[in-house]
């Protein structure tokens, strides 16, 4: 094999003339993964959440509205939805919003289309496992809740979502690992995050072994951090088995 092994090259500088080397363009990379993973999970969780209680009403619209959604953000690919939310959304918006938009710093553009775009893509996904979970409680909580005098929002705040919430635990940590692999489909709008600043790396340097496995590496431990700190919540808030009566 001719392949010609330099770890160092992580702590040269960088051959473009910025004040950095190319450790610091992973590292630059990682911050910009960990933040768009962190801020997609928030707008899939609470948007997941509202879609999902809405799917259990009575009410004919929001029922209505969250099989629309839920088809919608589904069935499109994730890709393709990342080019809609940057590139076709800002001309649809009113001028002054779209103007706006299109005056922040490019970075900050990136990254807030892709926080918006994965977060509602995710959203689709909790909404029909919150769906799903709150349909499989049994009848006699809600009942119970409104015959201690509980209205609706109550009910769901106070009796129904706690449980539900635990129950989908493990799944909701699944689903926060895919936020943080999909986070590099988000490098086709120019969002220089962890996977786009490994190829820039061996464009620049053709060190492509070491490039990779730094940065697998580093989704690893991104992910085996999450997966522990979603256990740790998960054996804190698990509903306790009463043992049989004999």
């Amino acid at each position: 094999m001719g392949y010609h092994w330099n770890w160092h090259i992580f702590l040269e500088p960088v051959s473009t003339g910025e004040p950095s080397t190319y450790l610091g363009w992973l590292l630059s990379g990682l911050e910009l993964t960990v933040a768009l993973s962190l801020g997609a999970w928030a707008v899939a969780l609470v948007l997941g959440l509202l879609l999902g209680i809405g799917r259990t009403l009575a009410n004919p619209f929001t029922r209505t509205f969250g099989v629309a959604y839920v088809a919608v953000f589904r069935n499109v690919p994730l890709i393709v939805q990342a080019f809609i939310w940057y590139y076709a959304l800002p001309d649809l918006l009113p001028n002054a919003a779209g103007d706006w938009f299109k005056a922040l710093p490019p970075t900050t553009q990136f990254l807030s289309s892709s926080i918006v775009c994965l977060g509602c893509f995710t959203a689709a996904r909790i909404c029909e496992q919150v769906r799903a979970s709150l349909q499989m409680l049994p009848r006699g909580q809600r009942a119970a809740a409104h015959a201690l005098g509980l209205s609706t929002a109550q009910s769901y705040r106070y009796v129904l979502l706690p449980v539900a919430l635990r129950h989908i635990l493990p799944t909701l940590t699944s689903e926060l690992l895919n936020v943080l692999k999909n986070s590099a489909v988000f490098s086709t709008i120019g969002l220089l995050e962890l996977s786009a600043q490994a190829r820039q790396l061996v464009d620049y340097t053709a060190q492509t072994y070491e490039a990779f496995i730094a940065v697998t590496i580093a989704y690893m431990i991104i992910n085996l951090s999450a997966m522990a700190i979603m256990r740790a919540i998960d054996r804190r808030v698990r509903l306790p088995i009463a043992s049989g009566a004999r």
